[in-house]
């Protein structure tokens, strides 16, 4: 028979931390913890093939399951000593998702389950507390009835809101239990209204209810949002686990927060989190109360007149912290727990890596190493080389005026500026349309998680550094402020006040998520110095890696970007991009509207001297680096003039017409540019085009090595190339020019031909096209565009129902397409190697800053990815872990 259901408890546990896969995160994690004799309450877990088993039978649950979760029952009722669903000491459980990878939030929870008419009077003569056994009966009635009958929170709320505006409370601390009863008969009246019937009270039923909830959230459409963002396959489902409900709002010698091992925003050694005197967890995260500091340090730091849970429970703190101390080593790794106090028992509910921000991630893992807990190998393991990007995000100028709006929780690190937006739905389409946004809500639920995705950063009135908006916002990498509680919002309006000032949606923003300001305006932002930890251990990559990376840049202030990230040359410079520079571009025009090839030299002839100086620039900067430069490559009429002014300006300085020039212009469009008169093709047309590039590149690199001491060996590629005939006509004419210059200099050249494969006809005949090409750069945007049928620049109207749909796994512009576009480069890789066995290989698309994709260059062995400068640091990350996989 198949096991379906683990338990754990009392010191012992059928499962352990390495079966993840099977129990999920946290119901690992339960049975670890339960194993190391570390206070956890009884419980089991159900594990992830119930759940493949529930989506491929329609919905319907394995034959033996039922007395499985039975016999479970049967266990915590020896080790509690209470029984499910009885009437003077009811057992109470709590029903939890647990995939195996951490999803904050995504899926759905119930507590308190096992509450109903009669069990409720039985917990209050129990808890000897008549008030706290009746909150707890309305929370499971409200959590119940949003989770598993699908009603709406705020329904509640609003009875619970008028019930207490009606009889003068606050807060809900200040209702007594009669009040709660009153307020549990009018939710109950909901439910019947909504349902048809009453609420069920039946335990058994409300089990099997939330288990079968909590199997549905793995596909609701926050879940699969938040998988889509975190490429966590949808088969790998999720456990439920079922665990003894203990009570942290079972008076003031009661308590329930979450904490951090380590800081996870900084990295430092200490721990960080929060905690509420009698309070279940949701009140921690929701910020309807505001958390107090776990530890008197922080405390003091934060200026808080709330005692910590050092100096209100000190014997339940102090084994609190050697338990993390103790967590942290087995593990490790820094720990994400949260915590029970009841009655001044400690309890552990839950324990797993915690998320952190890149920078605070690369703190700990520089100091783990110094402490001995990883090896140097590992720390490389532990960065997501995509995170890099945190560290790339702006800061605030420091010489900048700030104008505070409000000030908050410093939540997430870094700085955002964008237009107000108050729904996640704003953010999405603001974002969709090329506009910046800054989130602005009460409090973010995990139904927010494609509009934060959307945004540049988050700010909330509500919640503390442990909230949800805190928590994701780390995770993602954005800049967050909460718990910003001087701001008052609007929804309606559209307007966000505080201090008598009012912003409304549309108007700028900044925020600090590393000060927790809000300001007024856009701020001036610089970007942070990359030193300390990031260079240790990106130090320690460079050690292991094979692949060299090289970055996409045609300008000095790119190339010098991308050497201080430590770029190993230039894999593409578009000499286009040059041509577009408003001192060239009216010679640029002449050239392309010439009638004669008379005409075009003597255009070209004032290019000449422009491009020499672009050239001599990167080379000097590179300092004898590789430099790939790639010859001009889309089609002309891109160049051409298009208002009256730039026609006029062009007529005067070749003395043509402006209405020839027109018509000039007319007949050169193209209605399929990508496929059209472009790349190798132009050289086929008008050699001479390449001709005096190849030119400036020869007199520059001259000019360079003479400047710097160094050889320089520029690498020229001939885009397009689909015909080994193409790239011999080019090549023949790049050796004359070359021949040319060394006799007039007297100086010997050294340079390489290649060519960009980016055709599937160049792929399938590179052991042709090697015989000519000393290289091959992959350019896997347009290899990408080409083996599909796709343009880029409109697949991104229907791509997203592709992936929705599970149709693509990825988008093929971000992540390389194995099956297809990889295959076409591993064919083109071997055929080359076949004809050429030193030909070296690159790719030059933006997948070479894709860790998925550089993890893919890995295996097919080539020498090297190039990406934009600032993807550099992610690319050597992602290099060194690609080593290191493809070594094991």
């Amino acid at each position: 028979m198949t096991k379906w259901v683990y338990t754990f408890g009392d010191g012992a546990a059928e499962g352990a931390a390495e079966m993840k896969a099977l129990l999920g995160g946290k119901g690992a994690n339960l049975a670890e913890m339960s194993n190391l004799g570390i206070p956890v309450p009884p419980g089991f877990t159900i594990t992830t093939e119930v759940c493949t088993a529930f989506y491929a039978n329609e919905r319907a649950y394995p034959a033996e399951l039922a007395s499985q979760v039975d016999d479970a029952l049967a266990l915590m009722s020896r080790i509690t000593g209470k029984n499910f669903g009885d009437e003077a000491d009811p057992l109470l459980v709590s029903v939890r998702s647990g995939a195996r990878a951490s999803m904050p939030g995504m899926m759905d929870t119930v507590l308190n389950l096992g509450l109903n008419d009669v069990t409720v009077e039985a917990l209050a003569k129990v808890a000897g507390d008549e008030r706290f056994a009746y909150d707890s009966y309305r929370r499971f009635i409200q959590m119940y009835s949003n989770v598993v009958l699908d009603l709406e929170h705020h329904d509640f709320e609003e009875i619970l809101e008028d019930y207490k505006e009606h009889n003068g409370y606050v807060l809900d601390t200040d209702l007594t239990a009669d009040d709660w009863k009153a307020v549990i008969v009018s939710y109950k009246a909901l439910v019947e209204r909504a349902m048809g019937k009453p609420f069920p009270q039946d335990p058994r039923q409300q089990l099997w209810g939330s288990i079968g909830a909590v199997f549905g959230s793995w596909m609701n459409a926050r879940a699969v949002t938040y998988r889509r963002l975190h490429d966590i396959p949808a088969s790998w489902g999720t456990a439920v686990n079922v665990q003894a409900m203990v009570f942290g709002n079972m008076g003031e010698t009661s308590a329930t927060g979450v904490a951090f091992s380590r800081n996870p925003s900084t990295g430092e050694k200490a721990l960080y989190g929060e905690f509420l005197v009698n309070a279940q967890g949701e009140d921690v995260v929701a910020g309807i109360r505001t958390p107090q500091n776990l530890t008197e340090a922080a405390r003091i730091q934060a200026e808080s007149d709330k005692p910590s849970l050092e100096t209100v429970m000190p014997a339940a703190y102090a084994e609190f912290v050697a338990i993390c101390e103790r967590l942290e080593k087995h593990y490790r790794d820094m720990q994400d727990v949260e915590f029970t106090v009841e009655r001044g028992k400690l309890w552990m509910l839950q324990c797993r890596i915690g998320k952190r921000t890149t920078k605070a991630a690369l703190k700990m893992a520089v100091d783990m190493v110094a402490e001995g807990l990883i090896t140097s190998t590992e720390a490389i393991g532990r960065i997501d080389p995509a995170g890099l990007d945190q560290l790339l995000h702006p800061t605030i100028d420091p010489k900048a005026e700030r104008k505070q709006f409000a000030h908050g929780l410093p939540a997430s690190p870094g700085a955002a500026c964008g237009e107000i937006v108050f729904t996640s739905e704003e953010a999405e389409a603001a974002t969709q349309a090329g506009r910046k946004v800054v989130l602005v809500r009460v409090e973010t639920s995990p139904e927010d998680i494609h509009g934060m995705h959307a945004s540049e950063g988050i700010l909330t009135t509500r919640g503390g550094m442990t909230s949800h908006a805190a928590v994701v916002a780390r995770g993602m990498g954005k800049p967050c402020v909460s718990g910003a509680g001087a701001i008052r919002i609007d929804y309606a309006a559209g307007t966000m006040t505080a201090e008598g000032v009012t912003l409304k949606r549309g108007d700028k923003i900044t925020i600090d998520g590393s000060a927790g300001q809000v300001l007024i305006g856009a701020v001036p932002m610089s970007r942070p110095e990359l030193s300390g930890d990031f260079a240790k251990l990106m130090g320690w990559a460079d050690d292991v890696r094979r692949m060299k990376v090289r970055a996409n840049a045609e300008t000095p202030a790119d190339a010098k970007v991308a050497r201080s990230f430590g770029a190993e040359g230039i894999g593409l410079c578009r000499t286009e991009h040059m041509f577009f520079d408003e001192g060239r571009i009216v010679a640029v025009r002449e050239m392309i509207l010439a009638d004669t090839e008379a005409e075009r030299r003597e255009a070209l002839a004032k290019l000449l001297p422009m491009q020499r100086k672009d050239f001599v620039d990167l080379f000097e900067i590179m300092h004898g680096l590789p430099v790939t430069i790639r010859l001009l490559d889309p089609p002309l009429h891109e160049f051409l003039p298009k208002t009256e002014a730039e026609i006029a300006e062009v007529s005067a300085a070749m003395g043509v017409p402006a209405a020839k020039l027109k018509d000039r212009a007319e007949a050169l469009h193209e209605f399929n540019p990508m496929l059209g008169h472009r790349g190798v093709r132009l050289a086929i047309s008008f050699p001479e085009i390449y001709e005096m590039q190849v030119r400036a590149i020869f007199e520059a690199a001259i000019q360079a090595a003479k400047e710097t001491g160094e050889h320089v060996v520029p690498e020229i590629m001939v885009p397009l190339v689909g015909i080994k005939a193409e790239l011999d006509f080019v090549k023949t004419r790049i050796d004359a020019v070359a021949k040319e210059v060394a006799d007039k200099t007297g100086v010997t050249l050294d340079y390489h031909v290649g060519t960009m494969i980016e055709l599937p006809r160049a792929a399938i005949t590179a052991d042709k096209i090697a015989e000519t090409a000393e290289f091959f750069s992959f350019g896997t945007n347009d290899l990408t565009q080409t083996t599909f049928g796709l343009s880029r620049d409109d697949a991104s109207k229907f791509l997203n129902y592709y992936l929705k749909g599970g149709i693509l796994e990825h988008d093929p512009f971000v992540t390389i397409d194995k099956e297809g576009v990889g295959s076409m480069i591993e064919l083109a890789a071997e055929r080359g190697r076949k004809t050429r066995p030193n030909i070296k290989l690159g790719i030059c698309g933006e997948h070479g800053g894709d860790p998925a994709s550089v993890k893919f260059c890995e295996t097919v062995g080539l020498d090297y990815v190039s990406c934009s400068p600032f993807r550099v640091p992610i690319a050597r990350l992602a290099a060194a872990q690609a080593a290191l996989e493809h070594k094991k």
